[in-house]
């Protein structure tokens, strides 16, 4: 598949990246990298035997990587064109890909299974790979995300003739996809940065849509199927908790903290299903992860034992402290939607407590094009501290700050600070549900977070 020797990836310590690079470590190919930050994700590759530096000028590439006949180059589309390594890669001749691509070229090679979507897709493409792999199904899996259960982002079988992967929207990355199955959960706008409308987007998806496999199947919600176009060549399977699919959940429940409910599908039932992850949410995710998983040959015994079991995708509702005087959970939510998901399953599961939101918005372009949107999710918190804004891949954008979001939320006592000041503000807090929220680097907090309870509790 790919001839050269050497793997250079400009941008390594993304989610998506990583588990290529990871991906073609393990099959002996060399592999180097730059990212900016050094972060646990890149100290793993590291003791991996992935080589990576986060100086950017085109001094600090390895000497052995310099051969344009022997290396290939990745980057992310978060790259700038002008990052130094990117253009004297270009400049020296080399060849220079994007991520998307090379996932494309790998997705190619086998049967793919690709989850699209606003939300959940790192959550349901974790749950098939790990409902096949369960059930014996050689299957790799590159994951947006870290995989409780497996301890990483990618899952590979030498043998494997299936592939599960994320069909990313940004930059159009899925349309380098042309799977056999494609789940599509939620067609929210975002990325405007990308799309020049929701028409846009939708004729993206589209696309996509026409991409999949002759006799392939779509699995979707009855609501999103309203504005697709799906091609006769494919059989469509819906889903859905509220309203009539082929596959439902009835008799949905909680009990003992967990949702319980009842499969039902034109191919098969399963009575008192446990969900392994809190949500509402996660009860629709785990119908089309079962549903899919049964259509590659996995027992529903086995089915239904392996999505009680499943953990879950890390900074997805981590639970960090749960004692009587206090409960602290760290997700990744970064869209209005997941912020209300999110709130509306910590409400399910702790009523009556006060619930106060550490959220650090992420990009200034969705800060700005959702700010309405955040400002009416976020106030369903009892008590609210806003972070800085992360930047990510962006420049700032005038007028566009916590602050401004703090205003359009329109709520008394709404806190705005730095990292750096978040302990001391937490000091004036009665606390009893403690949330932080996002997909910058509010991680980073996590541990003097939960230093700073464990000493006071």
């Amino acid at each position: 598949m790919i001839e050269k020797e050497n793997i250079y990836f400009i941008g390594i310590g993304g989610i998506g990246m990583s588990a290529l690079a990871r991906y073609f470590n393990r099959l002996g190919k060399k592999v180097a990298g730059y990212d900016r930050s050094t972060t646990t994700l890149t100290k793993q590759l590291q003791t991996e035997g992935i080589s990576i530096t986060d100086f950017s000028e085109a001094d600090a590439i390895p000497h052995s990587y310099r051969d344009a006949s022997k290396t290939l180059v990745v980057y992310t589309p978060a790259v700038s064109a002008n990052h130094p390594m990117l253009v004297y890669f270009k400049q020296e001749g080399f060849e220079c890909i994007k991520r998307a691509q090379l996932l494309g070229m790998i997705s190619k090679e086998m049967k793919t299974i690709a989850v699209a979507g606003t939300h959940g897709k790192t959550t349901v493409s974790s749950m098939i790979a790990y409902l096949l792999k369960s059930g014996g199904i050689k299957v790799n899996g590159l994951l947006g995300g870290i995989s409780r259960d497996f301890g990483t982002n990618l899952i590979l079988d030498p043998e494997a003739e299936v592939l599960v992967t994320e069909a990313d929207e940004y930059d159009r990355s899925f349309l380098q996809l042309f799977p056999n199955q494609l789940v599509i959960t939620s067609i929210d706008p975002d990325h405007l940065d990308i799309y020049e409308d929701e028409e846009d987007l939708k004729n993206t998806y589209n696309q996509l849509l026409a991409q999949v496999d002759d006799q392939g199947t779509l699995y979707v919600k009855p609501e999103v199927m309203k504005v697709l176009d799906v091609p006769s060549k494919i059989q469509t399977r819906t889903y859905s908790l509220d309203q009539k699919s082929t596959i439902q959940a009835r008799n949905v429940r909680v009990e003992d903290g967990f949702f319980v409910f009842d499969f039902e599908s034109e191919r098969f039932n399963m009575e008192n299903v446990k969900c392994g992850l809190p949500g509402l949410h996660n009860v629709e995710n785990a119908m089309v992860a079962m549903a899919v998983a049964f259509t590659q040959g996995v027992e529903v015994s086995k089915i239904k034992s392996a999505i009680a079991e499943f953990q879950g995708v890390k900074r997805r509702f981590d639970v960090y402290l749960k004692t009587s005087e206090i409960v602290y959970i760290d997700d990744y939510a970064h869209h209005p939607e997941e912020v209300k998901m999110l709130l509306k399953s910590v409400k399910e599961l702790y009523p009556g407590k006060k619930i106060t939101t550490i959220f650090q918005p992420h990009l200034f372009s969705r800060t700005r094009d959702f700010g309405e949107d955040f400002a009416r999710e976020l106030s369903l918190s009892d008590d609210l501290i806003l972070l800085e804004i992360y930047p990510a891949r962006e420049e700032p954008i005038e007028g566009i700050t916590s602050m401004w979001l703090s205003k359009l939320i329109g709520k008394k006592g709404v806190s705005v600070c730095e990292k750096h000041q978040l302990l001391n503000v937490l000091k004036t807090k009665e606390v009893e549900v403690l949330l932080t929220v996002g997909a910058g680097d509010i991680d980073s907090m996590i541990d003097p977070i939960i230093n700073h309870y464990q000493t006071d509790v």
